[in-house]
């Protein structure tokens, strides 16, 4: 059963609830019935429940052993479940914490009839810390995430050290860490980021952005931004420590 705290709830010494700030907004919407009959149905194959207990085993997960792509924040999952049809060799893991998304990824992913996705609905932070192993990913994939565009609140963008240092930790030697953006502040500012990190190698040639490569499907949302003439960047760094 899905559950639907997407956090886990901590605490002081006296009690009190610690208010962290989060990388997200919880905007839950409201699902069609189409979304609620797959997280009642679909969930149960695809849905994977948040724990801390122990980390998962993506070999008995998938029931193979294979490379691993882990997406934060998929939205309605189109290009998730997309990359996952186009490349049924490799297993997609996508972490959303709107339902609304979760139940679209799973609608179209059992009309696609696909076994090598599965889908969680958490902070990705606590899926990383408590779920993930390390050098266990050969993927991450952050695209088009929330660019809290106003100065006062670039500290929220997930892309931070802190994050990325756990990041690294979670892919193997020679993973990719793709992010894409279509706010120029922000793709400044994740390269800013990432190019101050030693253990990660920008891999494009001109050591800023990469063209979009085409492991990446072009959303309805990033089409509707080229006919508004709006620009997007991608970049990808490589772990090599």
């Amino acid at each position: 059963m899905l559950e639907n705290n997407v956090v886990s709830a901590q605490y002081d010494d006296e009690g009190k609830l610690i208010r962290r700030i989060r990388s997200f907004v919880r905007r839950q919407g409201r699902l069609t019935k189409g979304q609620a009959q797959a997280i009642a149905t679909v969930w149960p194959q695809l849905g994977i429940e948040y724990q801390t207990q122990s980390m998962l085993d993506f070999q008995t997960v998938f029931g193979r052993q294979s490379a691993v792509t882990l997406e934060i924040g998929f939205g309605m999952g189109a290009s998730l479940v997309e990359m996952a049809k186009q490349n049924p060799d490799r297993d997609y893991l996508g972490i959303e914490v709107h339902q609304p998304g979760v139940g679209a990824c799973l609608m179209a992913a059992q009309e696609a009839g696909l076994s090598n996705l599965r889908v969680m609905c958490h902070d990705a932070v606590e899926v990383l810390e408590n779920m993930i192993p390390d050098q266990s990913l050969d993927m991450v994939q952050l695209f088009f995430p929330d660019p809290w565009h106003k100065a006062r609140h670039h500290k929220r963008r997930i892309v931070q050290i802190p994050f990325v240092e756990l990041l690294r930790q979670k892919l193997t030697i020679g993973g990719i860490f793709h992010m894409a953006t279509d706010w120029e502040n922000y793709a400044e500012h994740m390269l800013a980021v990432m190019s101050s990190l030693p253990a990660y190698q920008n891999i494009s040639v001109t050591n800023d952005y990469v063209p979009r490569p085409d492991s990446r499907p072009v959303t309805k949302f990033e089409q509707r931004g080229q006919r508004l003439g709006h620009g997007v960047w991608d970049l990808m760094f490589k772990r090599i420590a």
